[in-house]
Order: structure tokens, then sequence, then C-alpha cells
């Protein structure tokens, strides 16, 4: 897979292929990640790529001219099957789905905005879609850039060492994730579920989903709306809600 970030921080992206498994995705050539610069495309002498916006106002605007030429460059060079995708606040909550729903691309180009925004005729122009992190404003779109490279990273065949890992993520199913436990059995007082130490694997996954559906209920109970759960999970979702109440002091 290609992914081409737009940006003008190019090592700060970069640095999310230096280690982990993006890492070695980059190293075994499952995933190429690449930087197109907009302040190589500027047309004076000072490689300028904002300016004072219309109407006046605080904070500076990135300009059209070299963006879109760098987002047509990254488009170009990603080929016809990709996606141009816009990351600020505006844009639309990004969730598993859509990590998995872009990593089924071959080529994907995000475009890292930064000031106080980029010239909305460069969204009109090329964007095919906005995506955000979330309700908060950061100082420009390169960490939002980075977080995507790595979830769509480890979605795609092959990267990961177990290839159910992913599927078993938080999220995955529309659920949070089940706790996880390791050596020693023991901590403080604080001693590992029995039944994981059973070796009874229908127990074990039993015990996980009916985890998975109460850690969900309790957390993020929104998740749950809609969502249109089976008798056995409603049965275990139940299961667990009355142990809680009866485990409160």
């Amino acid at each position: 897979m290609q992914i081409h970030v737009v940006t003008l921080f190019v090592d700060q992206v970069r640095s999310v292929i230096g280690s982990g498994v993006v890492g070695r995705a980059a190293a075994d050539g499952l995933m190429d990640l690449q930087c197109v610069n907009p302040r190589d495309f500027a047309t004076d002498a000072r490689r300028r790529v904002d300016d004072r916006p219309y109407g006046g106002g605080p904070g500076m605007v990135m300009q059209y001219a070299p963006l879109v030429a760098a987002i047509r460059h990254a488009r170009a060079a990603a080929g016809t099957q990709t996606r141009v995708i816009g990351l600020g606040p505006q844009g639309r909550l990004f969730t598993q789905k859509d990590a998995q729903r872009l990593s089924r691309l071959p080529c994907l180009v995000l475009v890292a905005g930064r000031y106080e925004g980029i010239d909305e005729r460069v969204v009109a122009a090329e964007f095919d879609e906005e995506i955000s992190l979330g309700d908060f404003v950061l100082s420009g779109g390169e960490i939002p850039a980075m977080a995507i490279v790595d979830a769509v990273t480890r979605l795609i065949p092959g990267v990961l060492g177990a290839a159910d890992s992913a599927a078993q993520d938080s999220f995955s199913e529309g659920l949070l994730d089940c706790p996880h436990y390791t050596r020693p059995e023991i901590v403080e007082g604080r001693s590992v579920p029995e039944v994981l130490l059973t070796g009874d694997h229908a127990a074990i996954s039993r015990w996980r989903r009916k985890q998975a559906l109460g850690r969900t209920w309790q957390r993020r109970p929104e998740l749950l709306d809609g969502m249109r759960l089976s008798g056995d999970d409603a049965g275990l979702l139940a299961e667990f809600k009355a142990e809680s109440l009866t485990s409160e002091p």
C-alpha cells in the first residue's frame, strides 16, 4: 500500500516508520510512505505557503496554489485508485471502520493542514473527504496523519505477526477489548481471573466476550446504541450487569 502525506513537516511524519509495527511494514515493503512538502511548489524566493486571511482576523491561511500543486503531485504518484483526505477539526470523526475501509485501498493521500486553516477552495477542488481525530484542536495535521498511518498499516495483510490480532482489537466489532493479563499470577494481592488459568478455551472465550460487552457498557455505552446483540451476547451482558451490581460495595 502507498500512503502519501502532504505536509510542511516531513521529518515529523516520517518518524512514524522509524520503529514498531509500521517501521517493520515499511522495511518489508508492505507499506510505502512518501511525503510531499508544499514549500517545494511555492513560486517565490522565500518559499511562502501562507498569507493573511481575507476579511481579517488572527493567524495565517495556507495558500491555494502550492498546496494544490503538492496534492496533485501526490495524487499523480499514487495513481487513480486513491482518496485524498484532509485532516482537521471540521472533519468526520475517525473510527476503526474508517481504518478498515482505507486499508483496502492501494493508495491514500493525507493532507496535513497548518496555521489557522487552509484556503477553502482547496477543500472544494481536491478533497474526497475530511477526517478528524476528535473534538479538539492540534497545531497541525501531522499527528492525525501519523495516527491514521499507524491504524491503517496494522490492518494490511501480513503486517501483524498473528493473523487474528487486528480482529481482536477494540472497536473491530464495535466493542471495547476485554482485559488482558500476563505473568506473574499474583501482583500485590491482585490475581489473574481464575477462568484464564483453566485451559478451558470455550470458557475463556465466553469470559472474554462477556468482559468486552461489559466494558463497553460501562465505559462507552453509546457504542451499544443501535447495535443488534445476539441472544447469547444479550445474555452475557445481562450476566455482567448482575455481577457488577453484586460486586459493588
